[in-house]
Formats: C-alpha cells, structure tokens, sequence
C-alpha cells in the first residue's frame, strides 16, 4: 500500500497543502475546526510523519549512536548490555529517536573510524560513550568532530565527563562486608581489563575496603568472558599459595565460569559473588550472590541525559538508584 502524504490529506478534505502541514506541525495559519478535521483524518488514513522529511527540515538526523567494542559473537552472552539497551531504547522511542548501534570487536581504532564516519555523514545527533579507558581518546576526539557525546555512568564536566555517578566504593562495600560476615579473610577479585576506568576502581575499593576489615585479597584480571575467567580461578586455585576461601567476579559471565571452575577443582566450598546480576545467577546451580545494578535505569538515564544535551536543556536526569545485593546459595560461611 502506498504510504499516506499531506497531499492526499488535503486532496480528500479540499484544502491546501499548506493548512494540512500547518495543522499536523501545530502551527498557526489554519482555524482550530480545520486542524481538528485534519488531524481526525491524517488518523483515519493512517498517516505518520516522513522521517527524513522531518529531519532535514529541523537539520537534525533524530539518530543517537553506540559503539560496542565488543566482539558481535559474545554479546549475547552479557545480560548487562542487553538491559542497558533496553533502557536506552526505551527512552528513545518515546522521543522518537532512533538508535544507530555498531559493534566493532576489540580492534584499537575501529571505534573511532565509525564516529569520524558518523560525523561526516552526519548520521547521528549524538553518541553515548560506554567503557570509559584509562586516558580515554574519545571525548577529545568527539569534541573535535563537534559531535555532542555523554559517558555512560558519568556526570558531563568540563572534560567531557569528570564525576562518576555509580558509586563503585558502595558497591564494593556491599560485597566485602557481606562476606567478611560469612567469617571470610581471604578473597580473591577476578576483574574485568584494567584499562577501563571502572575496573580499577573496582579494584581500588575491594583493596581498600578489604584493608579497613583486615581481609587478605588477591587479584586477578580477566577480559568478561567465560573461557579466560575459568583459567584465572583454575590458576587460583592451583598456584601453591593458600586458597582464597571467597571468589568476586566482575560480570555474571564470569562468575559461571567461576563456579564451573570450583566444581572441576572439588572446591565448592568456596564461596562466590557476582559485581551483575542476571538470569545466569539466578537459574545457575548454585544460585549465585549478585549486585542487582539497575542496567536499564542506567541506561534510560543516559539516553535522557544526551537528548537534554541536544536540546540544549539543564540536566535534570533522576540520580542513579543504589545497586541492592540480592543473597543467594552461592554464599557460604567460611570453613575454619
């Protein structure tokens, strides 16, 4: 069927072409018994407005973008960004935006060349930055293609982003203290990559909480995945120190591989919890000990905070909603 225009609306009701965009763009130059007429009938004909035709005439693409430096054949496998996409489209689609997501491995610079294609094209009105590095190219970069940009999880400042909204230091104090009271003194962290600004301060706030209780931590980096998590905890296990009686993961993917890792070893004794919660930890066997983090309120109110951006508004984006640690099998008290 042939898409509805303006002109078939004004050629069934006998006006101009003109009242008819008057009317559906709620401007003035037609009475309100004309407006009413058009827009009963733009409805009874099924009409919705030219995507592009609306764009070029506010000089605005309606498109925020994302790149994933992930690897397309493992994000099905991190519930984390499937949430956070969910809020973000959610958010999107009551806008009338659209989201323009690429995935581009872990290759360096392939991110980069997408955003420079993006800004010459003009693709997009706007990104929304995630994985903050250490020394992080990408806001100087962004600043320079005048493409407006907002770092997901990070308050906009002078630098492009300067203040850390999620508290990692609450969320490490949950964990550790949750586990010191199980009667825990030796831990071990399996962190995601430690050039992500996040992942250190995980890091950071484990190392410091866990010195304020007295707890022994060691730490291992891994990359989120199953297979390198399952190698750190078998390489915990049997490096000839003392075992850590409590294992933290820095994603819930990894801690499957953590508990797969414990029953290879014969050591299910040892207790485990996860920095994400998801369906992995609740339907694995055991259950296991998880931060519920809220990824798709995080993602809503990045969305929310890069289109106040476009629009030139203050920001008035609800703070972040405090991550709740949800207890389950994977929690044990320590052996003496």
């Amino acid at each position: 069927m042939a898409r509805v225009t303006i002109a078939h609306i004004a050629e069934r009701l006998g006006v101009s072409k003109a009242s008819v965009s008057y009317a559906l763009n709620g401007q003035p130059g037609v009475s309100e018994a004309t407006r009413q007429k058009v827009v009963a009938m733009a409805a009874e004909l099924g009409w919705h407005p030219s995507f592009s035709a609306r764009a070029l005439s506010r000089s605005r693409a309606d498109a925020i973008g994302m790149v994933l430096r992930r690897d397309p054949t493992l994000l099905g496998t991190e519930p984390y960004y499937m949430r956070l996409l969910e809020g973000v489209e959610d958010v999107l689609s009551d806008a009338g935006q659209s989201l323009l997501l690429r995935m581009v491995g872990t290759t360096p610079g392939r991110d980069t060349a997408v955003y420079e294609r993006w800004a010459g094209e003009g693709r997009v009105d706007g990104v929304i930055v995630l994985d903050r590095a250490i020394d992080d190219p990408r806001p100087e970069l962004l600043t320079r293609l005048g493409l407006p940009f907002v770092l997901h999880g990070v308050l906009p400042g002078n630098e492009g982003g300067a203040e850390r909204i999620e508290d990692q230091h609450r969320d490490a104090q949950l964990l550790v203290t949750h586990l010191f009271e199980l009667g825990h003194r030796h831990i071990a962290h399996v962190t995601g990559p430690l050039a992500l600004a996040h992942e250190v301060d995980r890091r950071d706030a484990v190392a410091q909480e866990c010195a304020a209780r007295g707890i022994e931590v060691d730490f291992a980096e891994a990359d989120y995945t199953f297979d390198t998590a399952h190698a750190r905890v078998a390489e915990l296990l049997g490096s000839g120190i003392r075992r850590p009686t409590a294992l933290v993961f820095s994603n819930d993917v990894m801690a499957v591989a953590g508990l797969r890792a414990l029953a290879d070893a014969d050591a299910r004794e040892i207790s485990l919890v996860s920095w994400d919660d998801s369906m992995l930890c609740q339907f694995s066997y055991p259950t296991v000990t998880a931060l519920e983090r809220y990824p798709d309120r995080a993602g809503r109110r990045s969305a929310a905070m890069l289109l106040e951006l476009l629009d030139g508004r203050k920001w008035s984006t609800a703070a972040p909603t405090p991550s709740t640690l949800v207890v389950r099998e994977s929690s044990r008290p320590a052996r003496p």
